[in-house]
């Protein structure tokens, strides 16, 4: 699975691992045009044998969506049709702080450096928890 944490100038990227149980960045590409970008995710779909897209949801702390959501949502179609795969929205609500407040050194850098592949890491590290939670669960 490729995880995705979608924004307006970067879009970080994470997979799992073969057997589904630990989510690692992968890198970030830099959204210079959805077509770019969307090639760039088809690829690496490709390259890591990807099943889904799992795409952080940028709902408001009260849980509504936005606009930025609604574009999320989008692009986040517009991938699963370049990748042909199935795309599962994901709440990413307070992924990025947490990224900020994992990455190596975050405290000690003035310079902030973009965290979005630990960001999108995260979001797919949680939903595949979650996944195992709900298969574990006894019938």
């Amino acid at each position: 699975m490729l995880g995705l944490d979608v924004g307006e100038r970067r879009i970080g990227v994470a997979v799992s691992v073969p057997e589904g149980t630990l989510a690692v960045p992968l890198r970030i590409i830099v959204r210079e045009s959805d077509d770019a970008a969307l090639q760039a995710i088809a690829e690496l779909a490709r390259d890591e044998r990807a099943e889904a897209l799992v795409v952080g949801f940028p709902r408001s702390l009260d849980g509504t969506v936005g606009a930025q959501a609604r574009r999320v949502e989008e692009f986040a179609q517009r991938a699963g049709e370049a990748c042909h795969l199935p795309v599962e929205l994901w709440d990413e609500r307070l992924t990025s702080k947490q990224a900020e407040r994992l990455a190596p050194g975050a405290k000690r850098s003035r310079r902030r450096a973009p965290k979005d592949d630990l960001a999108a890491a995260i979001i797919l590290q949680s939903y595949l928890d979650r996944r195992a939670n709900s298969e574990n669960r006894p019938a």
